[in-house]
């Protein structure tokens, strides 16, 4: 595989996304002018302009007096007065407001609709405009633990080990229990040169695994091209790493370049793509998918539903295959989905994130933000895919060793050892070409033997026991394994169904 650098579209240093991250902005539902809608879209298109943020000073201040009037908030201000005037201790009056407001959040159970104070959007506000510093992961929060949906390929985070659905317990040897989202990611991102040890649980691993990363630049290209040959064919390769606000521009000027030297089929890899913005999926779908079929539906609160769709008129001339896996996400499933179900083109990889919720960032004038779900998008056949994810049409895993964790060695691995770790350097073994006579976990002579070939080709004592440097070697040789594109069984299938 080919690794390059990945990157978000905007904010900040965890590349905390719009897409499947609850820390992103969240999907840009609004319609292009050109676009055709049904009925009621031009409500949701301009569904901005209905939000407390946009309205004159005036208006803020009649629209607050009338809710102050009313039966709920008299209650709301009367715990206020009660809590401020006679507390045991002073309290703070700012800190009562925003413990209020992010109460009222948390009631929601809703990872995606959190709040952000004004310092926290200050700090998530930097150093987005050509590259951001961090460790390069896109993070939400599933049943309150922060959780990685994708490293960025090429990014620290991959290069240390990190995969999707790790569930980050400790940062630095402190709990991140009972933070929301964006305090976890504040404690996470960091300065270029900088080291950061998290503690994770891994599904699967019984045992927690601490992984060190050292923070780096994490530039914001989202499209990279590649091309190759299929029995004598020229296939082009386009690699969508997010989707932010120049993505569908970068598309269109590589698939221009790609169609003028002569390519006769089309792979999209979006695998680890956390998502964007909608804006640019859309404007992307468009050069693929005729106007017979909406490209995305939006549902409201009341289930009414607005269709949005291409104005192109044909399919293109070539076959296209989508490349997805467990980190696409958000707008990477409406690409996936539609290119499916509205175009027709198969789906390679494994079953993706599953996000179908659409958010709306409403600034509250002070600086603070909140970011609210307001719709649920739909596929163009109408199926919501919350939580449940869509389902390749051509399901392909990758190499037992693709999946392997980083070798944590407190105590030497040796012979008679039966656990996870040993299963874990078992598999790392036989991926490198060594015989290590089973993958159970049972540490056997045969496993013996192969660690001592292996630390004798490493230029390592070949003493049969799997210590620190012999884990070390281990994941070198694993991450060189997973970067050669020899290795790509997804790809290479993505290739192989194009003409058949």
């Amino acid at each position: 595989m080919n690794i390059k650098p990945r990157s978000i579209a905007l904010l900040m240093a965890l590349a905390v996304l719009l897409g499947a991250a609850g820390s992103y902005i969240g999907i840009e539902y609004f319609a292009s002018s050109d676009q055709k809608t049904e009925e009621k879209s031009g409500q949701i298109a301009n569904a901005d302009q209905g939000n407390f943020a946009s309205l004159s000073e005036e208006e803020r201040k009649k629209l607050l007096e009338d809710m102050a009037g009313s039966k709920e908030l008299k209650k709301i201000s009367q715990a206020y007065g009660i809590i401020k005037d006679n507390y045991v201790s002073e309290v703070n009056k700012d800190e009562l407001i925003e413990g209020a407001i992010q109460g009222m959040l948390d009631t929601l159970e809703d990872p995606y609709s959190v709040y952000m104070d004004k310092e926290t959007m200050e700090q998530f506000n930097q150093s987005i405009e050509s590259s951001f510093e961090g460790i390069g992961a896109e993070v939400s929060m599933v049943n309150d633990k922060v959780t990685i949906v994708a490293p960025i390929k090429g990014s620290p985070a991959e290069e240390a080990g990190l995969k999707p659905n790790d569930q980050i317990i400790k940062v630095d040897g402190e709990s991140v229990k009972g933070l929301d989202l964006y305090e976890a990611v504040l404690k996470i991102r960091g300065e270029k040169g900088t080291e950061v040890s998290l503690q994770v649980e891994r599904p699967g691993v019984s045992e927690p695994l601490n992984i060190k990363i050292t923070r780096d630049d994490i530039p914001l290209e989202t499209v990279y091209t590649d091309t190759k040959k299929v029995d004598g064919k020229n296939v082009g390769v386009i690699e969508i790493t997010s989707f932010s606000e120049k993505t569908s521009e970068e598309f269109t000027q590589a698939l221009e370049k790609l169609e003028k030297e002569g390519m006769e089929g089309l792979v999209i890899d979006v695998r680890g793509n956390p998502g964007g913005l909608f804006t640019d999926v859309q404007e992307i779908l468009k050069e693929f998918i005729p106007d017979d079929k909406p490209i995305v539906q939006v549902e409201d609160r009341k289930g009414e539903k607005s269709r949005y769709f291409s104005d192109t008129k044909e399919k293109k001339d070539y076959p296209v295959t989508v490349l997805m896996d467990e980190g696409s996400a958000s707008a990477s499933e409406i690409l996936a989905a539609t290119m499916h179900e509205a175009g027709g083109y198969d789906l390679v990889g494994t079953k993706s994130f599953g996000k179908g919720t659409v958010q709306q960032a409403i600034p509250m004038g002070d600086g603070s933000t909140i970011k609210l779900t307001l719709f649920k998008w739909l596929t163009p056949d109408g199926n919501w895919i919350h939580e449940k994810g869509i389902e390749p049409t051509v399901k392909v895993e990758q190499p037992d060793y693709f999946y392997t964790n980083p070798v944590e060695v407190k105590k030497p691995l040796k012979i008679n050892d039966n656990n996870e770790k040993v299963k874990n350097v078992q598999k790392m073994l036989k991926g490198l070409g060594y015989d290590p006579g089973r993958t159970d976990g049972y540490f056997s002579k045969a496993t013996e033997d192969a660690v001592k070939a292996f630390q004798a080709d490493a230029g390592l004592s070949a003493t049969g026991e799997v210590d620190e440097k012999t884990g070390g070697k281990l994941e070198e040789g694993i991450i060189k394994e997973v970067r050669n594109e020899d290795n790509d069984r997804q790809m290479k299938k993505a290739l192989e169904v194009l003409f058949k």
